[in-house]
């Protein structure tokens, strides 16, 4: 029986985008995988006289749940992610990216045409292909794509992870996050429980021999903690627990603070009391379903947010002084 692996990480990185590259023997345990090897292994360095059917097909879906230059830093994760996994020999054809596309071109972008995930960083994003992009960055085509169905596809390039039983699976997913749902630019959200059928359906079907899920969201461990089947054979590490927040770095006031012309973080949302009521709403979503389903109307809710958010000065709350959530 598979095992299923899960770990908060803390101080998010992109070093778990290395884990598919690696060759595991097993994924075992509640907070380590037993066993990976020392290196990235080529294409060129697989082991000699073994059948390409029992190696299996490496497979990677990265996908960005946010939209909007202020949160560059996750289309500068997920570029950098494909630059990695490039490089580490994952061929583009067994890539799938899902990201609005809008920062590269955005007119404040100081470097147009380019994202960069590091203050001296090159750029990550020439050659990222574009799968999903903008109205088509949706959960449903997410689901179709892990499922292999392209015919619940909706736009997009039609790649999806047709992967057989000795495959291998990485899931990159970077956005805000709140109970037990992360963010997706286009409605409806991800929510875990419909995530979770997904995977479940991709382990009945019997085409993947291990998968790897790094969560980087706010609240991402409330996706899995306490939910997630342990016979799926898959390790999961999210960038947070189930009620903390985790945070960007490379930002306006950090040390070390991104190059002075960007005025956002390059890398892994603004905390506020009055910020975007999305993502308010993400990181409240228990408190305002105990409103709703108390009858409390909308008109009556909009008018609370008026009056609670007109007369607040928001420069004690401002990033520089108080942090930049994920």
């Amino acid at each position: 029986m598979g095992k299923q692996g899960f770990v908060f990480h803390n101080n998010p990185s992109l070093l778990l985008l290395l884990l598919l590259l690696f060759e595991a023997t097993n994924v075992g345990g509640a907070a380590r995988l037993n066993h990976w090897e020392s290196g990235i292994r080529l294409p060129s360095d697989e082991p000699q006289g073994v059948d390409n059917q029992e190696l299996g097909t490496r497979w990677a879906v990265l996908v960005v749940g946010s939209a909007g230059f202020g949160n560059y830093r996750h289309q500068a994760d997920v570029c950098h992610a494909y630059q990695l996994l490039r490089k580490g020999g994952l061929k583009e054809e067994n890539i799938i990216v899902f990201m609005c596309d809008d920062i590269a071109m955005n007119e404040l972008n100081p470097r147009p045409g380019i994202i960069i995930n590091h203050p001296q960083g090159d750029d990550v994003y020439a050659g990222v292909p574009k799968d999903y992009t903008g109205e088509h960055v949706t959960a449903e085509n997410l689901y179709a794509v892990l499922l292999g169905n392209k015919s619940a596809l909706s736009g997009g390039s039609g790649k999806v992870v047709d992967s057989h039983p000795n495959d291998r699976i990485f899931i990159y997913y970077s956005d805000h996050g709140g109970p037990g749902v992360p963010g997706m630019p286009n409605m409806p959200l991800l929510y875990a429980m419909d995530f979770l059928d997904v995977l479940k359906k991709k382990h009945a079907a019997g085409s993947y021999r291990e998968m790897v899920i790094y969560v980087e969201a706010c609240e991402s461990g409330s996706i899995f903690e306490g939910i997630m089947p342990n016979d799926l054979n898959i390790y999961v590490t999210t960038a947070s627990n189930a009620q903390e927040s985790s945070w960007g770095t490379y930002c306006p006031g950090m040390d070390p603070p991104p190059p002075p012309e960007f005025i956002t973080c390059l890398t892994s949302h603004v905390p506020s009391d009055c910020g975007s009521l999305t993502q308010y709403g993400m990181k409240h979503m228990r408190a305002f379903a105990n409103v709703c389903n108390n009858g409390v109307s909308r008109s009556l809710m909009e008018e609370a947010c008026v009056a609670a958010c007109g007369g607040r000065d928001p420069r004690p709350w401002h990033p520089s002084n108080h942090g930049y959530s994920a």
